[in-house]
């Protein structure tokens, strides 16, 4: 499926907005972009195994609320990162 990569982590895909990742769940769908652009997951998902606070993933037009989501065939998934400053 295609995925959409926020431009604050395009480096890890050579500036590609646009990559191509197989999964079933969005867990999957990590671990294959991870074994393509090997450290990208680190930067969506903490050490407890959550997606990090400034990350958003939608598949089908809805929110992901956890890795173990099931991204139901859908073939778009879209990873937002919130801007932050002071």
């Amino acid at each position: 499926m295609r995925v959409l990569i926020p431009s604050a982590l395009r480096s890890y895909t050579g500036a590609q907005a646009w990559v191509e990742a197989d999964g079933a769940t969005l867990a999957d769908l990590l671990v294959d972009l991870d074994q393509q652009y090997p450290g990208i997951r680190f930067r969506m998902i903490d050490e407890q195994q959550r997606i990090r606070r400034h990350i958003r993933v939608f598949c089908a037009g809805q929110q992901l609320p956890s890795i173990d989501a099931p991204l139901d065939g859908s073939d778009e998934v879209l990873i937002v990162q919130a801007l932050s400053g002071g």
